[in-house]
């Protein structure tokens, strides 16, 4: 009879110190400002999804890459961006794409993704703060606009 070795991972919770810059964001400015410096001078040629990631204190505490696609849309996988929420043990998330056109409305998708990932986030305990449109030169708050 064969023997298998059972192969098990080894899971654990700890806080790890990064370089990551810890700042308090107060409003969709303060967001926009912080993120952008994520983005290249490709922001006008195609669609990149992020996530900013915030503490119960609205620290920055995470920053993640969700998607890139083309020059009209990307695909955004709401598990991918849980995980992130809970290997942080994020309480507040800002969402951020842009538009290449220079179009600042949200389109039907953005504001379906919008709502799925709030619907998400809240069995978390977790918060949508807000929803960012960038482009090359403005940006739109859904949270300002209340279209969230």
């Amino acid at each position: 009879m064969k023997k298998y070795k059972a192969k098990t991972k080894l899971y654990e919770l700890r806080k790890t110190d990064t370089d990551f810059p810890k700042v308090k964001i107060t409003s969709s400015k303060d967001a926009e400002q912080f993120v952008r410096q994520f983005y290249h001078g490709d922001i006008g040629i195609y669609e990149s999804f992020f996530i900013l990631l915030l503490n119960r204190a609205n620290n920055t505490i995470g920053f993640a890459k969700i998607s890139q696609g083309g020059v009209s849309g990307t695909v955004v996988d709401v598990k991918i961006i849980l995980k992130y929420v809970v290997d942080d043990l994020a309480s507040h998330v800002i969402l951020c794409h842009n538009h290449p056109s220079g179009t600042l409305k949200p389109s039907g998708a953005d504001i379906k993704i919008t709502k799925k990932v709030r619907e998400a986030l809240s069995l978390l305990d977790s918060e949508l703060l807000d929803h960012l449109i960038l482009t090359e030169d403005s940006y739109y708050s859904m949270a300002d606009n209340r279209d969230i």
